[in-house]
């Protein structure tokens, strides 16, 4: 089964390589017909603490490494 790859933009990069990223999704609400977004915050794996607060990333899908972090920064979204 393939990784899942979320696109966001990080809203804090005070921890120790560790960031979390800000992913909205948009939906049809099934009774109104109304476009909905919905936001979720993602602690993602920055092993060189490079990415700041602000920049679009990509995550993808990862083993756990600790109780909240289940996801690795792969790369900046800027060029899609």
């Amino acid at each position: 089964m393939p990784k899942r790859i979320l696109q966001g933009v990080v809203v804090s990069d005070k921890q120790d390589k560790t960031v979390v990223v800000k992913v909205e999704r948009r939906f049809t609400h099934p009774l109104l017909k109304k476009t909905v977004r919905r936001t979720k915050n993602y602690h993602a794996h920055d092993e060189a603490n490079k990415y700041k607060v602000g920049d679009e990333v990509r995550i993808e899908e990862s083993k756990p490494m600790s109780k909240l972090k289940t996801w690795v920064v792969v790369d900046t979204a800027s060029a899609s």
